[in-house]
């Protein structure tokens, strides 16, 4: 069963001025298995930040269901969407979203401390989530005493904590330098392959070279997909800039 079911999802916005409507999304349907690592991608006013907003709960499309483990929580009212959210779902940010009188500790906590968690079990789990992400030695430093790389550690600690169902990354490479960016690229491959499953929204080529498989969202449509398969992050990679040269020039609609 997929773990992650969009059905037909249609989302139209009403302009401020005079009432006119804009869709943000047409018709985008796929599904994702678990332990799947999906990157998205497209130009700047795509619909895929919509498409992400949506799966993150953040927002309801106008036509349409998502599913996760074959539940809709699009029908859910505002206070179980949160709920949902909380329980299922990790987030991971391009400005990290840390809070900086909160030491590195307590910002992985947060969520927990939301969550109602014991306070007996936390440290257990903090300590198991810094360690994956090897920054043990920064938990009573603060964030403004961290570099870039290692706040988006942080924040990947922080969205690992609960155990979520779907890890969901919007540009988390933006903020960074190239290195930081591999290695933090590196970091999320490993996680994924202890079973995690991810949905990244990226513009990086190289970032999109890290997934099983990269989905372009055109004029507010699934445009285009390519997967894995056993080829080679390189291969993978000059597929991925093939495509962009043929979304940027309005080409076909392809699956590879």
């Amino acid at each position: 069963m997929s773990i992650l079911e969009v059905n037909h999802i249609k989302k139209v916005y009403k302009t401020r001025m005079g009432g006119d409507e804009v869709t943000a999304l047409r018709d985008v349907h796929f599904s994702v298995e678990p332990g799947e690592f999906v990157a998205i991608m497209g130009e700047s006013g795509s619909g895929k930040t919509t498409l992400l907003n949506i799966l993150a709960s953040l927002d309801t499309p106008t036509a349409g269901k998502v599913l996760v483990d074959g539940k809709d929580f699009t029908t859910l009212k505002d206070n179980e969407r949160a709920i949902f959210r909380r329980s299922n779902l990790g987030f991971i940010f391009q400005d990290f979203n840390l809070l900086d009188n909160f030491s590195i500790e307590d910002n992985i906590k947060l969520p927990l401390v939301l969550a109602g968690e014991d306070y007996k079990k936390m440290d257990a789990k903090v300590e198991k989530a810094a360690g994956q992400l090897g920054i043990v030695g920064l938990l009573k430093k603060y964030p403004y005493e961290v570099s870039g790389g290692q706040k988006q550690r942080t924040a990947i600690a922080r969205a690992l904590i609960t155990n979520p169902r779907i890890l969901l990354a919007d540009e988390p490479t933006g903020a960074l330098d190239s290195k930081a960016a591999t290695n933090l690229l590196k970091q999320l491959r490993e996680i994924n392959q202890t079973g995690q499953t991810i949905l990244m929204v990226t513009h990086s080529n190289v970032a999109a070279s890290y997934a099983d498989r990269v989905m372009f969202i055109k004029d507010g449509e699934v445009f285009h997909q390519i997967y894995r398969g056993d080829m080679t992050r390189s291969a993978l990679l000059d597929k991925i800039c093939d495509a962009v040269t043929v979304l940027m020039r309005g080409g076909e609609d392809s699956e590879s």
